[in-house]
């Protein structure tokens, strides 16, 4: 009996255990969505944080080299979607998008076979609304939790939204790679145009880089983008999203690309510089920018071989590991930066962050200060032991030369000179003018400072170089322009420095001619060229640092060499490794016939001299509209700054093979005819060239109706 009862309660009970056993992991299931939920990120996902503006960056002549920043372009509207672009996407990435709620079962039971047969996870089966889930909310990783959540988030999304909705939102929130986030900002990074002026291939090579943006962008890897593309078409055309004559036209015509190229990592110094001195200009703006800056990409390339290759040279057996050079035009224009041996190693960029003792480029400002003073080049000066307090300075080599020239001590560097003028004239004096030249430095308050013991940048001291040249405070710049699309934010006037002179016309060309001396027969002999170089050597104790800051009409050009951990070289100064390598990269830049712009007179301002030599005769090349070459001789036009280029062409035309006669009227200068015309004056007068400070009244007139009648460099003026 007891038996027949417990068997009884036993059938009544087991549908009770079972009812509450599905109960259970109802509950369990639910818990563990629920969990799976409130681990979703609030606000989450892959997209980037929001960028002040993304930047393209051009070279001055308009052509992409590298890209900054977060591109975006502008949000595609769901009732405006670029029809090729939507299709191709769809094609490719789901192409039962409009069947599906959002998880597509019969997708994913075909991508398990598959995988299934080739032993592997070989495709994928995530819906374009599975992808928004992630791009929107979840991370990249691929366990089972995010994928379940990524699977609800789906279905929840497909429920709020429309399919165009949907897929509006996919191709804004995608990453196409090359820092480009959203299908407009693909089409006008790699094309140049918006998303809805996208052809059929184009539109095919952008919807195929969705699954591999960094392996397959267009400007990295282009043949890999049109192979894809090209499956994309295929898979178009058999989906009926494109016609086989629209694949076979698209065929046809591969896409062009308008993307910058990969930057050289050499370029990666001037890239940093020029995106920070837009954004100083610009401000946080949140849109696209396209930046026109100052880079000379052939001289930039040459400088970067130059660089490079003294550096595995003569570098290695000096102990040399890092240099620095810029190149500036006259009128602050960097043309070239190179902020170190490698930039992928090491962003520092040794132009405008290292701060090096500049050793002698220092007697730069002291023999300024002289000469402002009143004395002349050829004032006589004592090289002699000088001691103060504890310090005595020596001069390379440890000997002393007695009475010498103010030329002669600045050519050949002469330490015992530069002391006595430092403290004759006084501190502040000498620091007044170093600061209306463009150092900015604070300088230590000791003697020493007479012989570069302060720091500086390699920026300051070029660009104090190059006002010496001009005698006006000269701004280094790299932005000249910047656009959001046709809209121009910022303009740079195309002109030469102004303000107020720097030093007395008498004292600036002064300097000019200690400056030529040190090339022509001084410590930078290295630097010579086959025209006039005006420049300075700087060297440091143990050879810490070793400069060469040199012009020429064309170009102020800077050097540095050293190590980042400031251990010393093996006997190298600035007349050696770098003075080599400014010749060296100035050479060939002569040689490529890049830099047009003018230099102001570098000659002194003198009467001309009694003639002391025959005049000189022969058929003459044309080095610039002030510079001609007889034989092996360069020969500089009397009261003409010159220039290259157009300019230059013109005149070695109107010469055509006839003889030219040239005098000699003062140090380094020459009046120079061709069948008694005066050359000068046909220069000046067709405005192929400016006057001097020291040309001759007539001279002046002859440029006075050049700029009247807009003639040559007047036109347009």
């Amino acid at each position: 009996m007891a038996g027949r009862t417990w068997r009884g309660l036993r059938a009544v009970f087991r549908p009770a255990r079972l009812l509450l056993a599905v109960c259970l992991c109802g509950l369990a299931a639910i818990g563990f969505l629920a969990w799976i939920m409130f681990q979703i990120p609030v606000g989450g996902g892959m997209q980037p944080d929001a960028t002040p503006a993304s930047l393209i960056l051009e070279s001055r002549d308009s052509a992409a080299f590298a890209a900054r920043g977060v591109l975006r372009g502008d949000a595609i509207e769901a009732g405006k979607l670029p029809r090729p672009l939507a299709d191709a996407v769809v094609a490719i990435e789901d192409r039962r998008f409009y069947d599906h709620n959002g998880v597509d079962l019969r997708g994913l039971f075909r991508a398990v076979l598959r995988n299934a047969q080739a032993g592997r996870a070989r495709q994928g089966a995530s819906t374009i609304t599975q992808q928004l889930a992630r791009l929107s909310y979840l991370s990249q990783d691929r366990s089972l939790t995010r994928k379940i959540q990524e699977a609800v988030l789906a279905l929840w999304l497909e429920a709020r939204l429309s399919k165009e909705e949907i897929l509006a939102r996919y191709m804004n929130a995608a990453y196409f790679g090359a820092g480009a986030w959203g299908a407009d900002a693909a089409a006008r990074r790699y094309f140049g145009k918006g998303a809805a002026e996208l052809s059929l291939g184009e539109a095919a090579m952008l919807a195929g880089l969705v699954r591999a943006p960094s392996s397959l962008a267009p400007n990295r890897n282009p043949e890999g983008a049109w192979k894809r593309a090209e499956l994309v078409l295929s898979v178009m055309q058999e989906t009926g999203h494109a016609t086989p004559e629209a694949v076979a036209a698209a065929r046809a015509t591969p896409p062009a690309l308008r993307a910058p190229p990969e930057m050289s990592p050499g370029r990666g110094y001037f890239a940093d510089w020029a995106e920070s001195e837009a954004r100083r200009l610009i401000g946080p703006l949140p849109v696209d920018l396209s930046v026109r800056t100052t880079l000379d990409p052939a001289l930039q390339d040459l400088a970067e071989r130059v660089v490079a290759g003294w550096l595995d040279g003569e570098g290695k057996r000096v102990n040399a590991t890092q240099a620095a050079l810029l190149a500036l035009s006259h009128d602050g224009a960097v043309l070239a930066a190179v902020g170190g041996r490698d930039y992928a190693a090491s962003q520092f960029n040794r132009i405008t962050q290292a701060r090096r003792q500049p050793g002698s480029l220092f007697k730069l400002f002291t023999y300024a200060a002289a000469l402002e003073s009143g004395m002349t080049p050829g004032s006589t000066v004592v090289d002699q032991p000088v001691r103060i307090g504890d310090w005595e300075p020596g001069n390379y080599g440890d000997r002393f030369r007695g009475p010498m020239s103010l030329k002669d001590a600045f050519a050949h560097s002469v330490n015992t000179v530069a002391v006595q003028l430092y403290t004759g004239l006084g501190r502040q004096r000498v620091l007044d003018v170093a600061k209306r030249m463009g150092l900015r430095s604070e300088m230590p308050d000791a003697p020493a400072v007479s012989l570069g013991a302060g720091e500086a940048t390699l920026l300051e001291m070029t660009s104090a170089f190059a006002a010496a040249a001009n005698n006006r405070a000269v701004e280094p710049y790299v932005v000249r322009s910047v656009r959001a699309r046709d809209r121009a934010l910022f303009t740079r006037p195309d002109t030469m420095p102004g303000g107020a002179p720097i030093l007395s016309p008498t004292a600036q060309q002064g300097l000019m001619e200690l400056m030529l001396a040190v090339v022509q027969n001084g410590t930078g002999t290295a630097a010579r060229l086959d025209r006039p170089v005006a420049g300075k050597t700087g060297t440091t104790q143990d050879s810490r640092d070793a400069w060469f800051i040199g012009m020429t009409a064309d170009v102020v050009v800077g050097v540095w060499v050293g190590n980042d951990d400031n251990s010393p070289m093996r006997n190298v100064t600035g007349g050696a490794l770098p003075a080599r390598i400014w010749q060296d990269f100035v050479r060939n830049a002569d040689r490529a016939k890049t830099a047009e712009a003018p230099m102001p007179a570098t000659r002194p301002a003198r009467a001309p001299e009694p003639i002391r030599a025959p005049p000189i005769r022969g058929v003459a090349n044309v080095v610039d509209t002030a510079t001609v070459r007889i034989g092996n001789r360069a020969l500089q036009l009397t009261g003409v700054i010159g220039m290259r280029g157009e300019y230059a062409r013109q005149l070695a035309l109107y010469l055509a093979g006839r003889e030219v006669v040239c005098e000699p009227v003062s140090d380094g200068a020459h009046r120079c005819s061709v069948e008694g015309r005066d050359l000068s004056d046909v220069v000046l007068f067709n405005g192929g060239g400016r006057a001097s400070a020291d040309a001759a009244p007539n001279l002046r007139q002859s440029e006075a109706e050049a700029r009247e009648a807009g003639r040559g460099v007047w036109a347009g003026r």
